[in-house]
């Protein structure tokens, strides 16, 4: 993060470049960056409001980003109490590394506060009047004294070292962009070495999970090729079947490629022909077991055989972590990568807004839905039980979420989180339809009409039964089933 000095000579120069600037727009790019576009007839001034901690700052971009399809409340409230504003000047706090923004518009006075206190750094909208109207991060992360709708107060304490000038010998107009150019390389960094220790982590704990089920079976299997002396038995057993007296509980044999004669256990409470019978029963059961387990270890070597390759991609890409993000966000992104972290619970929390996730504290574990992450970040909620389908859909399920349902054939209730969005992607709702699908009793079929309709249309009946619901109005997707897709969703289940 930005020292007390750098962040000083960055509001110096700040002020000169937007100082009068129209803000064209706003743009929260995650739980951690505003991005606010300052206007004037000559250029766009693209200034960056970090408050991640570590990497706290405050700079220009060459280009804005994408940010998400809905956006955050922070963003959504800036927007309609600033938008069109003139900045009236960049300015820092003394002593205190707090950069103000003073942004006029018709409807008054407001500032822009990135305060840049470590793992508390954050960004808050004032009033002219000191009260605070926002916060990008939850209050309670960063500065629990605070409170909406009060006045604003600085943080306090002992002033801070001034530090030295990391970028002393950079001219004044290319400083911002040279600080956002080194800030990116380390978050680069830093997110390539998380993704190599958490894939690392994930693969080697399945390596150790299939060597132990590997020696599990091959131990299973000496047990079940033991199944042989079954037919040894039976082959000696038929040769002296006259001669057993009913209670007997052994009988003798000549094994006649030995020539030694063989004692043949008996259960006294069977018939001689009944065990007979017996032998060869285990027999054939052991046959089929050791089938069954060698069928098993061949499935393991394949998967062994692929977390292998998986390893060795990672340690081709670990030399020169920073040179292959991209591969390693697409490591990352392979099925069985993707799974392994899934159901870790090692997924690296995306750059949210925070304090919009759903709490599961105080939900009882029989309510809770199995939950999905589609790959373009959108969460699938799936329902357990009846009990637990009724708790999802009146209870945890917003208005302007999804309900899938099989029209005449019952199943679980999905739900797909659209985050407030209208239009969700096509491919976020095929994978919610593939769930609704396999959740049901026609998990087997080819093809299938799945009802898609907004949870505020889904109504339960006064008296009815856990998991009946009546809808109104939706649409229905004929779904051709892609194995592929089902399988890709399966392997983001998040709550394993």
């Amino acid at each position: 993060m930005l020292n007390l000095t750098e962040l000083r000579r960055a509001g110096r120069i700040l002020d000169q470049e937007i100082s009068g600037s129209v803000i064209q727009r706003f743009a929260q790019i995650d739980g951690y960056r505003l991005v606010i576009l300052f206007y004037r007839p000559s250029e766009t001034c693209r200034v960056l409001l970090s408050c991640r901690p570590g990497f706290a700052r405050v700079s220009c971009l060459a280009e804005v980003p994408k940010a998400p399809h809905t956006p955050p409340s922070f963003v959504q409230y800036v927007r309609a109490h600033l938008g069109r504003g003139t900045c009236s000047g960049v300015s820092v706090a003394e002593e205190d590394r707090l950069l103000q923004i003073g942004i006029r518009t018709r409807d008054g006075a407001f500032r822009i506060y990135l305060s840049i206190l470590g793992a508390r750094s954050n960004v808050y909208l004032v009033d002219d009047r000191g009260v605070l109207l926002h916060s990008m991060r939850p209050l309670v992360r960063t500065r629990r004294e605070l409170a909406l709708g009060q006045p604003w107060s600085g943080a306090g304490g002992s002033a801070p070292r001034a530090g030295s000038d990391r970028w002393a010998d950079i001219a004044d107009e290319l400083f911002l962009e040279k600080i956002e150019e080194t800030y990116e390389q380390l978050e680069w960094q830093e997110e390539a070495q998380d993704l190599i220790r958490r894939i690392k982590s994930a693969l080697d704990r399945e390596e150790a999970q299939l060597s132990r089920k590997s020696a599990n079976l091959l131990e299973d299997l000496a047990a079940a090729r033991s199944a042989d002396e079954y037919r040894r038995r039976g082959e000696l057993l038929k040769s002296v079947l006259h001669i057993i007296r009913p209670g007997d509980t052994s009988v003798s044999a000549i094994d006649h490629r030995t020539g030694a004669e063989v004692s043949i256990p008996l259960d006294p409470a069977l018939s001689p022909a009944e065990n007979l019978q017996a032998c060869f029963v285990q027999y054939q059961k052991g046959l089929r077991g050791a089938s069954s387990i060698e069928a098993q270890l061949m499935t393991l070597e394949k998967a062994k055989a692929e977390i292998d390759g998986l390893n060795t991609a990672l340690t081709g890409y670990s030399g020169n972590p920073l040179q292959n993000l991209r591969a390693l966000r697409e490591l990352a992104l392979h099925r069985t990568v993707r799974r392994l972290l899934a159901q870790r619970g090692s997924r690296r929390p995306v750059a949210r807004p925070e304090g919009t996730g759903v709490r599961k504290s105080g939900i009882p574990a029989r309510l809770q839905p199995r939950r999905f992450r589609t790959e373009d970040g959108l969460e699938i909620w799936v329902g357990r039980s009846d009990e637990g389908n009724d708790y999802l859909t009146t209870r945890m399920a917003r208005g302007n979420d999804l309900f899938f349902h099989l029209e005449g054939s019952p199943g679980s209730h999905v739900i797909l989180r659209t985050e407030g969005r209208t239009d969700p992607p096509p491919s976020s709702l095929l994978d919610a339809c593939e769930l609704a699908v396999h959740f049901s009793r026609l998990k087997a079929a080819g093809h299938a009409d799945v009802h898609v309709v907004p949870v505020k249309n889904v109504r339960k009946p006064r008296g009815a039964r856990p998991g009946l619901v009546r809808v109104a109005g939706g649409r229905t997707i004929h779904l051709r089933r892609d194995p592929a897709r089902l399988e890709n969703i399966l392997a983001s289940r998040m709550d394993e």
